[in-house]
């Protein structure tokens, strides 16, 4: 959907699009996750009429043409194969799909081969129209402009549409939906590297202890200075990438640890990983520890507000899953408030929940696979 919105609208030619962000050294372009779809331009503050323009043809006019849907269609099995040339690509997909099972969450943002050549065109635009509507979308814009110019010039392209106070969609209920599973996921794939993925449903996005999470996140492993990265490559050399991320959706959320290493090393890399979770899980982290992770999060915050686009997104995304965002003052304040014994809580909650695993590598069969492999996820 969101590659064949840019092949034209009823005012534009995909090639006139181009021209048009071309022409003041703009950009123009898209990205869709698990959950959203963003069309965006970056561009000078003086060219915001052409910007907004620009996004409002794409997202509420375009033509899908039948034509472009075939051409895209290769395009996107490109890019399916893309993905799968990439380990580390290939190897979060199947860590949803492990964690996730067939629920939305656990299939690929790309779809698959099957998927994409059985799609029509009828049945996309039919999504398109019934999906791209207002009461759906946040308009977000950070730079050197002024609110009242960014209203005027909207409510100039589109009018009527404009009417009626929007709320987010609230949350459903019934987490339950999503069971929770101990599976493996093996891609073979003739890599010179093993790529482990290791991780547990963690919070939701509108858990109020999100913040808490973030803290025990970075000091597990956000960076030099963490638990994983001091165990699994500092002492023990076994791995020169190894770092841990969250992810939080409507319904659910993960926390995760990546490993990349030789595959003769596969089996320690796991069990010094384990060990280190049920380390923090029964023990917690140390006030240095949880202080040094707060410090990384306010300091990634402030540095990312350098960058307009940070900034656009930040308050996008506030405006839709919460129908408000956080001030840059209040986001520092819910960090600084986090303590020691809410991140031992959180850990020993979150730490101890089932846990389920992808490898991409060398390896024919789960078989072939390190016994401290399968220990972790039993």
């Amino acid at each position: 959907m969101e590659h064949l919105l840019f092949k034209g609208t009823d005012r534009r030619t995909s090639a006139g699009i181009s021209e048009e962000i071309d022409a003041v050294g703009g950009e123009l372009n898209a990205f869709t996750s698990k959950e959203h779809t963003c069309f965006y331009a970056h561009v000078l503050d003086e060219d915001l009429p052409l910007a907004l323009d620009l996004v409002s043809d794409v997202v509420f006019h375009a033509v899908c043409a039948e034509k472009d849907m075939e051409t895209e269609r290769s395009v996107v099995l490109e890019e399916i194969a893309m993905r799968d040339d990439d380990p580390e690509d290939l190897l979060h997909e199947a860590f949803c799909e492990a964690l996730m099972g067939d629920h939305p969450l656990g299939r690929p943002v790309l779809g698959t081969e099957q998927s994409i050549g059985a799609m029509s065109r009828d049945a996309l635009f039919n999504f398109y129209k019934k999906r791209y509507t207002l009461p759906r979308m946040v308009l977000a814009v950070a730079g050197n402009v002024e609110h009242a110019q960014v209203l005027r010039q909207t409510r100039k392209l589109l009018g009527d549409r404009l009417k009626g106070e929007v709320l987010p969609v609230a949350p459903r209920a019934g987490r339950a939906r999503i069971p929770v599973r101990r599976e493996l996921v093996l891609n073979p794939d003739d890599t010179e590297q093993a790529h482990l993925m290791l991780g547990m449903r963690a919070l939701d996005r509108h858990d109020d202890r999100r913040f808490v999470l973030g803290v025990l996140n970075a000091a597990l492993g956000g960076g030099m200075s963490s638990r994983l990265f001091q165990e699994v490559r500092e002492r023990r050399g076994l791995a020169y990438q190894v770092y841990s991320s969250t992810a939080a959706y409507a319904d659910t959320g993960n926390l995760c640890v990546y490993a990349g290493c030789t595959p003769d090393k596969l089996g320690e890399v796991a069990g010094v990983v384990r060990s280190v979770l049920d380390d923090v899980a029964h023990n917690g982290l140390s006030a240095a520890e949880v202080a040094r992770g707060k410090g990384q999060l306010r300091g990634g915050l402030v540095l990312g507000l350098e960058d307009t686009s940070s900034r656009m997104s930040r308050i996008g995304k506030g405006e839709l899953n919460y129908g408000d965002h956080l001030t840059v003052e209040e986001t520092l304040a819910r960090i600084d408030s986090v303590t020691e014994e809410e991140v031992a809580k959180l850990a020993k909650e979150l730490l101890r929940r089932p846990v389920s695993g992808s490898v991409v590598g060398p390896y024919d069969h789960k078989d072939d696979l390190p016994s401290e492999v399968h220990e972790v996820i039993q």
